[in-house]
């Protein structure tokens, strides 16, 4: 792994309202650390109409995955992330590893889900 695997760049979030079904609407991040050491978790919330809010420190053991519910402040350190509000997200960590997102819209008797793996900031991100 190289240094670019320690920020993940996740451009369009949007955090799905509830909704009325067993199923509830809402976004994920997933680490999957499979280093020999923990990993240190920072994520940084991008918005259109206001600075970012940065959240951490969080924590994904070494051999382990770690899913954070984005609708779930006690996840993320009391953060509140609101429903509906277009964003943008980078996930740093201290050690290499892999971010996935994952959304759930529920607004629909159908469903909608989309996931994808985040993209690795190269080295000409600037950062």
């Amino acid at each position: 792994m190289s240094a670019q695997d320690t920020k993940w760049l996740v451009p369009d979030g949007w955090m799905p309202p509830k909704g009325s079904g067993a199923v509830e609407g809402h976004e994920a991040i997933c680490v999957l650390n499979i280093g020999d050491r923990d990993a240190t978790v920072t994520m940084t919330f991008y918005f259109e109409d206001r600075e970012p809010d940065v959240v951490g420190p969080l924590q994904c053991l070494a051999r382990r995955t770690r899913h954070y519910r984005l609708d779930f402040p006690h996840e993320l350190n009391g953060y509140e992330l609101t429903p509906e509000t277009p964003y943008a997200l980078v996930v740093d960590t201290d050690v290499p590893v892999t971010v996935q997102h994952t959304r759930v819209d529920t607004r629909s008797p159908q469903l909608a889900l989309m996931t994808s793996t985040a993209v690795a900031a190269g080295p000409r991100s600037g950062r």
